[in-house]
């Protein structure tokens, strides 16, 4: 993730936007080494040296940094590259093609320094920048639990409720029940694939990301057509990560690619949160990992957004229900204190644990059988059943 941001603004010339949209084919997602080469010698001048074999002054045949097999791969895929007919099986579908310096390019993309993607192919009406200004990325485990997709889909729902628009990788699993709890709340959410974005993956999940392509957007690095690989999908973790303000994490494993998003957050300085499952279960294992280190730990979207959002989004402060003895003036609650769980007791004995006058701990005497908490016995005074039971859970039992 080193590397500099390209200084040029605006938007790129014609010509720079094919070679991207034709590297898009040779490089893969991530490839540093290519995006080094962008920065320096830019789109136009690396496809060219790709095609020909060599550069024009320093009679190099290959760019530096990669192995003479590595180059001539590299060539091999930039012999077939047909950019404009991308460009037509993209706009088939309703995509386009995003570019660095565009006017609807997330700049926060840029904080990938070279390993950025070479630019983005996006299916949907809305504008990505504007919708990733406010995101979140809900991600976690393929094989979730029912309590898993259940936290997901409430998340993905409480968050589209409050504006923020939710970003996944469309997988089963969490993926899939955050897209659709935000869908089903109206909302925002965003896919981002590890394959062409004219070709669902899974298949399982076609009519699910037809649906977010009409209502929201489906995102990728990849050309059309192209198919996922196991390294894509990680790689694709790290636009997922950079993309948004912050990753929560429902489910992981040790060994999930959402803790790879995850990490990448933190190392990006986004937020990084998780939702905590059951000690015992391994599929909660890496997300408490992450709770034990710099990851925060959330319950439901009013405290996601308190973490990512503006100042004053704060989520409501928890507490249990409140019982009658929570309505006691404090004096009250003291005198109730002093008595014991069973047995009657006089009321000079309950001024002293209670800490004041008999004239007084009487009066709250009074006070408290009005309320059902004491009854009168002779000179003594004892809790009535009711209240044994409130303030003592055990029945009073030793």
């Amino acid at each position: 993730m080193s590397g500099e941001r390209d200084p040029a603004p605006g938007p790129p010339p014609d010509e720079e936007r094919l070679a991207r949209v034709a590297l898009t084919r040779v490089l893969e997602p991530g490839d540093a080494v290519g995006g080094r080469w962008l920065r320096e010698w830019g789109a136009v001048e690396v496809l060219r040296r790709l095609v020909e074999g060599r550069g024009p002054d320093d009679g190099e045949e290959r760019l530096p940094g990669v192995t003479a097999k590595r180059w001539e791969g590299l060539r091999a895929r930039a012999g077939r590259v047909r950019a404009a007919r991308d460009l037509e099986v993209a706009g088939a579908v309703g995509a386009r093609f995003v570019a660095p310096g565009d006017g609807e390019w997330p700049v926060q993309l840029d904080d990938l320094g070279d390993a950025r993607p070479v630019g983005l192919w996006v299916r949907g009406r809305p504008s990505l920048r504007i919708w990733a200004l406010r995101s979140v990325a809900v991600v976690g485990a393929r094989a979730c639990t029912e309590y898993g997709a259940h936290m997901a889909a409430s998340l993905g729902a409480g968050l589209a409720e409050r504006g923020w628009v939710v970003v996944s990788g469309g997988a089963y699993g969490v993926d899939g029940a955050a897209h659709r709890g935000a869908l089903g709340a109206g909302g925002a959410t965003v896919a981002v694939l590890a394959c062409g974005v004219d070709r669902p993956y899974p298949r399982g999940h076609a009519q699910l990301i037809g649906r977010i392509a009409e209502q929201g957007l489906v995102v990728g690095e990849l050309p059309p057509g192209d198919h996922p690989t196991p390294s894509r999908f990680i790689l694709r973790n790290r636009v997922i990560a950079a993309l948004t303000r912050g990753t929560v994490v429902v489910e992981a494993a040790y060994r999930s690619g959402a803790l790879v998003t995850a990490r990448c957050a933190q190392d990006l300085g986004r937020h990084t949160m998780g939702v905590p499952g059951p000690v015992t279960s391994g599929l909660s294992a890496g997300v408490h990992e992450l709770l034990r280190g710099d990851g925060v730990l959330v319950g439901d979207a009013a405290e996601v957004v308190e973490l990512v959002g503006d100042m004053g989004e704060l989520a409501p402060r928890r507490r249990g229900p409140v019982v009658p003895r929570d309505l006691l003036h404090p004096g009250a609650a003291r005198v109730l204190a002093a008595l014991p769980a069973h047995g009657s007791t006089g009321a000079r004995d309950i001024a002293l644990g209670a800490g004041t006058s008999a004239d007084d701990a009487v009066a709250r005497l009074y006070e408290l059988r009005s309320l059902g908490f004491v009854e009168r016995h002779g000179d003594g005074w004892q809790l009535t059943r009711q209240a044994i039971l409130s303030l003592f859970p055990g029945g009073g039992e030793a």
